[in-house]
């Protein structure tokens, strides 16, 4: 609203003026006026008027020199939240995670509010207790709520409907007539906070010289960044664990991110036995309550320990004082809609600001990772033998050009006897394929139709278990039909090529006595749904594993002793630079989770390539091979870490346009010798959603500021008219 008018320009002076930013979809901050008896200060948390509507801001800085002219049309900060303000090391966070990733900064700080609409008070609950005579009529339903207040205590009234078999009704009925009387529950006392002397493990003389770094790291508590470089089953958690609680002893606050938070309940588990209790969980399955809550407890600093996917890194910490990234090269680190980050090299970034120590922790590092520790910018911390003396999975190749599977199967004759013999010996075995559904690709056998999506260019993926043809890219789904659409053709129609849903099938038919279960992400019904099938896993419940990537988590399953590959080429088939990393990161984790506790574990890679250079350095277990060769294909080609490279989607709805404006942006790129413009080029996939796609592709050298270069260059660019899209991605992770 504006202000009375006054002449006098000291009066104007002596309001005061700052700037708030907004967590919405803009890179500036708008400027308010702060009301006589308000005290803001920077990082504070207000409400302030933003057209017709009131929102959250967080005031950024003090506006000391307003524009006069705009001094009567200022508004006014609405109220102070009372909330913690974030810290300058957060704000700093926000600021150069924008200007990096080109995001706007209300979007960034949009990450370090989403504590949900529910801050404020709990909810008082209800409880009843037995306080008068039996009612003149007693009913059965009636007869078992007495009994179960029968101690004459306080129950939580959903809890007396719970055991007592009744509905709320019977109980209302009771405490109108005078049985029951109605109280308000105390309140739930706090969880008690993690023991770091609680539950501490033995440890071998290898693991306890990388406890006693991981110790002094977070004792420390400057700015270091630690690889620990562990093989599959080392204890790397355990060993991480006790830098947790170091920080812990010192009062500081400790992040652990992880890839997959949702599907993580060993971990929590295992968090317990050494702590006492389970950490504060933030993802995006909480409940808005529980969300609202956690966000208070890690913003008061009652949370010492937060387990979270990527999004955690964004919370405003009371006093953080470690970060640990787990299973850091994941690619699910990297995020694809809204900003893109990565959040593995964002944490550096903060740990960086926030001047703390930070642990990157992996099987199998990022080629980056690994980069860096060779050239001692990161420091290496190794544990190069699994716990236990347990040995590492010894690795063959079935060659399928000599040894193929029938005629429309897909296990070879040599893995279904290694398995046959494993279930005689009542162990586990895992047949990973990383492709979901039941097949890739339905065709008519009469006419040749193949069943695409209709609005993305790829094919409809066949789920038999949902009888379903769904589209991955886009959510599309239709049922699977009896007749050829296209020629009307019956029973004419045929699934090619193998999901885990078709690989079920074929081992049911294989070994009708075994148990089996699949496990993928489209299978999924809740958290506590898949936690429940790994814990039937991890008992011995089911022999057969039939697995996506999912698998491949960290989970440990101590029966298992066999892992079939059953398409190991399957991720070298496409043009990602980063398709050979993937792979033997991928297939490493996968066949490291055999013979973690008992026996020797064994892989088996089906594949057409028993000479690619992932093949034989995974058969020979020659990581060091594998790296070389990689970091040396990477320093000659100037990939990523010896380059940068950022890409430019442009989509529209129709191809023309899309092509069009792709091509007046890289007329208009500036001219410098340190980089390279590629393209406009169709995506590999061209069509999603119905929406055309063309890439652009930009390649600098290592320390070039290319974030810059793109500021500069979208400056003077056209913007995007109509339905016109651009999407910047600085250091992509994705190549489709």
């Amino acid at each position: 609203m504006d202000q009375s008018p006054r002449s006098s320009t000291a009066s104007a002076n002596a309001t005061r003026m700052v700037d708030v930013l907004v967590p919405v979809a803009l890179d500036h901050a708008y400027s308010y006026r702060v009301p006589r008896g308000m005290e803001l200060k920077a990082g504070d948390l207000v409400s302030v008027p933003l057209g017709p509507r009131e929102v959250l801001a967080v005031v950024w800085a003090d506006n000391t020199n307003p524009d006069p002219r705009l001094h009567n049309r200022l508004k006014d900060v609405s109220e102070k939240l009372d909330l913690p303000p974030l810290k300058g090391e957060l704000r700093s966070v926000v600021d150069w995670v924008a200007n990096y990733t080109l995001s706007p900064r209300g979007m960034v700080l949009r990450m370090c509010l989403r504590m949900g609409d529910n801050l404020g008070p709990e909810r008082v609950r209800a409880g009843v207790r037995l306080v008068g005579d039996p009612p003149r009529r007693l009913t059965p339903a009636r007869q078992r709520v007495l009994e179960a207040l029968s101690d004459r205590l306080l129950h939580g009234k959903s809890d007396v409907v719970k055991e007592a078999g009744v509905s709320a009704g019977v109980i209302d009925g009771l405490v109108d007539e005078g049985t029951l009387a109605v109280e308000p529950l105390p309140p739930p006392p706090p969880p008690p906070a993690p023991d770091p002397g609680f539950g501490r493990p033995d440890f071998t003389q290898l693991q306890l010289s990388a406890v006693d770094t991981m110790r002094a790291l977070a004792a420390n508590g400057t700015f270091h960044v630690a690889l620990l470089d562990g093989v599959t089953g080392s204890g790397k958690t355990e060993v991480y664990f006790e830098a947790i609680a170091e920080a812990i002893r010192r009062g500081k606050q400790s992040l652990i991110l992880m890839p997959e938070i949702a599907l993580t309940g060993q971990f929590l588990d295992r968090f317990a036995q050494r702590f006492g209790v389970r950490p504060l969980e933030w993802h995006s399955e909480l409940t808005p309550r529980t969300r609202a809550r956690n966000w208070a407890a890690i913003c008061d600093g009652s949370a010492p320990v937060v387990v979270g996917a990527r999004s955690a890194l964004f919370l405003p910490y009371a006093n953080l004082g470690l970060i640990v990234v787990d299973e850091e090269h994941d690619q699910a680190y990297k995020q694809d809609d809204g900003v893109h980050y990565h959040a593995r090299d964002m944490a550096v970034v903060r740990a960086h600001i926030a001047k703390i120590p930070i642990v990157l922790a992996s099987a199998t590092p990022s080629v980056e990772s690994e980069v860096n520790a060779r050239k001692n910018r990161y420091q290496r911390i190794a544990l190069p033998s699994r716990f236990g003396g347990q040995h590492m999975p010894h690795i063959e190749a079935i060659d399928l050009r000599r040894e193929p599977a029938a005629r429309g199967r897909f296990i070879s004759p040599r893995l279904a006897s290694e398995i046959r013999s494993a279930i005689e010996r009542r162990e586990q075995a895992l047949l990973f394929l990383n492709r979901r559904g039941y097949a890739p690709l339905t065709l008519c056998r009469a006419c040749g139709h193949r069943f695409a999506c209709t609005i993305c260019d790829a094919w409809l993926v066949d789920h038999r278990f949902r009888q379903r043809l769904v589209c991955h890219h886009c959510g599309f789904s239709m049922p699977r039909p009896q007749a050829c659409p296209h020629c009307a053709a019956e029973e004419s129609l045929v699934a090619v090529g193998p999901g885990v849903e078709r690989l079920q099938e074929e081992a049911a038919a294989l070994f009708p006595e075994a148990r089996t279960m699949v496990l993928s992400s489209d299978l999924i019904t809740s958290i506590e749904a898949m936690r429940s099938e790994l814990n039937d896993i991890a008992e011995g419940r089911v022999d057969i594993i039939i697995g996506t990537q999912l698998v491949a988590k960290g989970h440990n399953f101590p029966r298992l002793n066999l892992v079939g590959v059953v398409d190991a080429d399957l991720g070298l088939s496409n043009g990602d630079p980063r398709a050979a990393e993937r792979t033997w990161q991928l297939l490493n984790q996968v066949i490291g989770r055999a013979g973690r506790e008992q026996g020797r574990g064994v892989g088996y890679l089906q594949t057409h390539q028993p000479d690619h250079p992932v093949m034989k350095a995974l058969i020979a277990c020659d990581r060091e091979a594998f790296y070389d060769s990689e970091i040396d294909l990477r320093e000659r080609t100037l990939y990523p870490p010896f380059g940068r490279l950022a890409s430019l989607i442009i989509s529209a709805g129709d191809r023309p346009s899309a092509e069009g404006f792709g091509r007046r942006l890289v007329a208009l790129a500036p001219r410098d010798e340190c980089v390279q413009v590629l393209g406009p080029a169709e995506a590999p996939l061209a069509v999603i959603k119905g929406r055309y796609r063309f890439r652009i592709l930009v390649k600098a050298a290592r320390g070039f500021d290319l974030s810059d270069y793109l500021r500069n260059w979208l400056a003077v660019s056209p913007k995007p008219k109509g339905n016109q899209k651009l999407e910047v991605d600085v250091d992509p992770q994705s190549f489709l």
